[in-house]
């Protein structure tokens, strides 16, 4: 009891660490566009120009994921975090700084949302290296899972508290003040970076081809490339329902914004509860393998209702479909980067987690793109949100099907 209590100890600071690091750098992430209705009248740009934003982020968010492995390794898995914490804080602050006038402001904000991908990118990366050394075999999933409940948690801390702040103080000082939070969590990881970045190679070399490397291993393995697949289709429909939840909502039956707001609000909450019962299960109950085949499933369910939304369907039954869709589409998370990590070489958690991240992020920069497309085809929203559906369901079969251990 007493020897295995200091194991225990570093496996809950090692969870406290990074989940504080992902609330933060979701919050961050989010910041822009919670605040894009203030934040584009101020500079002469188009609200909906967010997407653009959010799209050069996760761009950002590939390189970043991909080139992170080398850097884990050499420096430590909770030093990349704090150094990737503060490039958030810095590109929060470039917005936060953007000028007035349209044509500068147009030429600083991509530079801002670069910055912040590639802050963003590596933290899932550098937050597995960790776990996978430190959560105990057993709880595996669900500790990765915990974890990544910090991507929803930040998301809502960030359409809960930022709108107030911009109302009271204006949203350049509450940018601002998402930035200095970033320095202060980055403040906050130090007193456990000796412990936890105790496997870190100090000699280990940075370059190009070593960057690519653990894609290679990625591509190379049938079982990590599934698993990379599985999490490009499961984040496109991730995305894309907390990007048009809310239009839809509003333009195919005619929900006042709040409510709208309310329901995506609901879904984030089931993403949150998903993440931590799945990861549960997982080590439980149901095979991790078997289990994100079954949530393909049943996300294609939740999509196929959603679809058939119209002014008259139930409230009721419109706000259970979205909790039931974000505990699908919004909890796989967890089990799959557990499932990475497991069948990652011994001590490569953190780049081969990047390079599948690289795969992943992918999904989110052209799902939505591509569902923008359909409902342009064909006038509505009802054609994306099948799509996406149908390709999470053809997965969710295949990895049911399959035997692979």
């Amino acid at each position: 009891m007493n020897a295995a209590q200091p194991g225990a100890l570093i496996a809950r600071a090692a969870l406290a660490v990074t989940l504080t690091i992902q609330v933060f750098t979701a919050l961050a992430g989010a910041a822009t566009a919670v605040l894009a209705p203030a934040i584009a009248p101020a500079l002469g740009l188009a609200p909906q120009l967010v997407g653009v934003f959010v799209g050069l982020m996760y761009a950002g968010g590939m390189a970043g994921s991909l080139a992170s492995g080398g850097f884990i390794e050499r420096f430590g898995a909770i030093r990349v975090s704090q150094a990737c914490v503060l490039l958030c804080a810095a590109g929060i602050a470039l917005v936060a700084a953007a000028p007035g006038a349209a044509a500068p402001a147009a030429a600083l904000l991509p530079v801002a949302a670069l910055v912040l991908g590639v802050g963003y990118g590596p933290i899932t990366p550098a937050s597995s290296q960790v776990l996978a050394r430190t959560a105990p075999p057993s709880r595996m999933a669900l500790t990765f899972s915990l974890k990544q409940t910090g991507v929803p948690a930040g998301a809502a801390l960030a359409g809960a508290g930022l709108p107030a702040l911009a109302l009271a103080l204006g949203w350049r000082p509450a940018l601002l003040l998402v930035a200095a939070m970033g320095i202060l969590v980055a403040l906050v990881a130090q007193p456990a970076r000796h412990r936890l970045d105790a496997d870190r190679r100090p000699t280990r070399p940075l370059t190009l081809v070593g960057a690519f490397a653990p894609l290679r291993v990625v591509v190379a393995s049938r079982v990590l490339s599934e698993l990379s697949a599985a999490g490009f289709v499961f984040a496109a429909t991730q995305v894309c329902l907390t990007s048009f939840l809310v239009v839809y909502l509003t333009e195919a039956l005619h929900w006042s914004l709040v409510h709208a707001g309310l329901a995506l609000t609901v879904a984030n909450a089931g993403g949150i509860a998903g993440r931590i019962g799945w990861g549960a299960v997982a080590d439980r109950i149901v095979p991790p393998r078997r289990l994100l085949g079954s949530l393909g499933i049943l996300s294609c369910l939740c999509a196929a209702t959603t679809s058939t939304f119209d002014a008259a369907t139930a409230p009721a039954l419109v706000m259970a479909t979205c909790a039931l869709f974000g505990t699908t589409a919004i909890g796989w998370n967890g089990v799959q980067l557990a499932e990475l990590a497991r069948h990652a070489p011994k001590g490569a958690a953190g780049a081969i987690t990047g390079a599948s991240g690289f795969i992943t992020f992918s999904g989110v920069v052209a799902g939505p793109p591509l569902f923008a497309l359909l409902a342009t085809l064909t006038g509505g929203y009802r054609a994306g949100f099948l799509a996406c559906g149908l390709v999470s369901g053809l997965f969710g079969l295949y990895f049911l099907a399959s035997k692979r251990k």
